[in-house]
C-alpha cells in the first residue's frame, strides 16, 4: 500500500490538451467594432435631423417674411401708394392794363383788357406729378374772348406750385356776344359775368408699378365791374375736378 502511494504520487501531472483548452475557453466578440458602428450610425442620423431642423427653419423663416411683406405692400398700395387726385385752384385773377381803342360802327366799345391769373397745383402723391401744357380760355355768352397758355412742368411729392397765366380778354367781343350796348352802364359802371376753363393733363408714376393719367379741370365764374373808368374783378367762384 506504502508503494501504491509512491507510485501516485511520483506519477507526473499530464497536462492539458488543446482540444480542452479550446473547448473551456471564453467565446470572444469584436465589440468594440460594434460600438464604433453603431456610434456612426447615429451620429450621421443626429446630422441628418439637425439638417432637416435647419432646412424646416428656413423655409418657415423665407414664408413669414413672405408674408409679412405681402401684407406690408397691400397696405402700403391702399394708403401711401395710392395715387390722389391734384388739385387745381384759382387764387386770385387781376386786372393788370387796359388798352381802350376806338370801335366800329357795330362795335362802339374796343377795349382790351390783360388778366393775370395766379393758380395754384397742389399734389398729394408720393410720387411727382409731370404735366403737360395748359390751356386756360375765357368765355362771356358763350363766345371766346381770351385764351392763355402755360408751359409743362412737373410737381414734387407733396409739393404745391403756382403759376402764373395772362391773357388778353377782348372786351369789344364780350359787348358784340351780348347783343346790346347800355351806354348808361359804360358811363356808371356795368357787371359782366365771364366763365373760364383750364385743362391740365398730366401723369403719376409711382415707382413704376402704380400709374395713372390725371386730366385736372377748373371751371370759373367770376364778375368784372366794366366802366369807361374801372375795370375790376369782383367775385370768382371755381369749381375744380379730375378724371
Amino acid at each position: 500500500m506504502d508503494q501504491n502511494q509512491t507510485n501516485k504520487e511520483e506519477q507526473p501531472t499530464k497536462p492539458l490538451t488543446s482540444t480542452q483548452n479550446h473547448t473551456s475557453s471564453p467565446s470572444i466578440y469584436p465589440i468594440n467594432t460594434i460600438d464604433e458602428e453603431h456610434g456612426t450610425t447615429s451620429g450621421e442620423r443626429s446630422q441628418y435631423l439637425r439638417r432637416r431642423r435647419c432646412m424646416i427653419c428656413c423655409c418657415g423663416c423665407c414664408a413669414t417674411v413672405a408674408i409679412l411683406l405681402g401684407i406690408v405692400i397691400l397696405i402700403l398700395s391702399f394708403t401711401v401708394f395710392k395715387i390722389k387726385d391734384p388739385s387745381l385752384t384759382v387764387n386770385y385773377i387781376n386786372i393788370t392794363s387796359v388798352d381802350p381803342g376806338l370801335g366800329t360802327n357795330n362795335n362802339l366799345v374796343s377795349v382790351n383788357l390783360t388778366l393775370n391769373a395766379n393758380l395754384s397745383l397742389k399734389n398729394p402723391n408720393i410720387a411727382s406729378f409731370k404735366f403737360k401744357n395748359s390751356t386756360t380760355e375765357f368765355f362771356y355768352e358763350g363766345q371766346t374772348v381770351g385764351v392763355a397758355y402755360a408751359l409743362s412742368g412737373e410737381v414734387g411729392a407733396y409739393k404745391t406750385t403756382h403759376m402764373n397765366v395772362s391773357l388778353d380778354v377782348l372786351t369789344d367781343r364780350a359787348v358784340a356776344a351780348a347783343g346790346h350796348i347800355n351806354l348808361t352802364g359804360i358811363v356808371v359802371g356795368e357787371d359782366l359775368n365771364f366763365t373760364s376753363y383750364t385743362d391740365i393733363a398730366g401723369r403719376v408714376n409711382v415707382l413704376g408699378v402704380y400709374k395713372r393719367n390725371i386730366d385736372v379741370t377748373v371751371n370759373c365764374t367770376y364778375t368784372v365791374e366794366y366802366s369807361v373808368t374801372t375795370f375790376d374783378t369782383k367775385k370768382i367762384t371755381c369749381s375744380a375736378d379730375a378724371t
